[in-house]
């Protein structure tokens, strides 16, 4: 008997930006066709990015196969109100940042430990008790899900992120 080999693709992290008529019931269009098919969604954000709000940018972190991807970005340029969309990932270089308040509680040589770190990561303080922090912390997400690790160990109560935006570095408009 034969064995048949099932060739599995490499699962790859995607950030999309779609560029869409700021209308209601997109966003829930777009959630839509990522659940209809399965696909997940790590992030999302959306803005107005026009003087006279008729147009909003939303921005996508992704995971899955080559293939997977390829069929998102086809889906989602066949909804109607969609102008535009880029694939970061594919694009070249390019900037992602994300923002993140994260709350950490405790006293002595650990409430020490969390200000030596936050100051590290240039997180900076938004409110003090004597009892807690909230740090704003910006970066790459890499980043903060390190600092959040690390206050894990400090005292972590709570954590709140935007998600990722991101722009192809240079002079290049997505």
């Amino acid at each position: 008997m034969e064995m048949m080999h099932i060739k599995h693709e490499a699962e790859e992290r995607h950030v999309l930006t779609v560029t869409v008529d700021n209308e209601a019931g997109i966003l829930a269009k777009i959630a839509g066709l990522f659940t209809a098919r399965g696909y997940n969604i790590d992030s999302l954000t959306v803005a107005d990015i026009t003087e006279n709000h008729a147009v909003s940018r939303i921005t996508i972190v992704t995971h899955g196969p080559p293939s997977q991807i390829d069929q998102i970005h086809a889906q989602l340029e066949r909804l109607v109100p969609v102008h535009k969309v880029v694939d970061l990932t594919e694009a070249g270089p390019f900037v992602q940042r994300e923002l993140a308040l994260i709350k950490v509680a405790g006293a002595g040589e650990k409430r020490v430990e969390a200000l030596r770190i936050a100051d590290v990561f240039r997180a900076k303080p938004v409110d003090t008790t004597t009892e807690s922090f909230i740090f704003e912390l910006t970066g790459a997400p890499d980043k903060i899900d390190t600092f959040v690790a690390i206050m894990r160990e400090l005292g972590l109560v709570e954590v709140g992120r935007t998600g990722v935006v991101g722009m192809i570095r240079g002079t290049k408009e997505a």
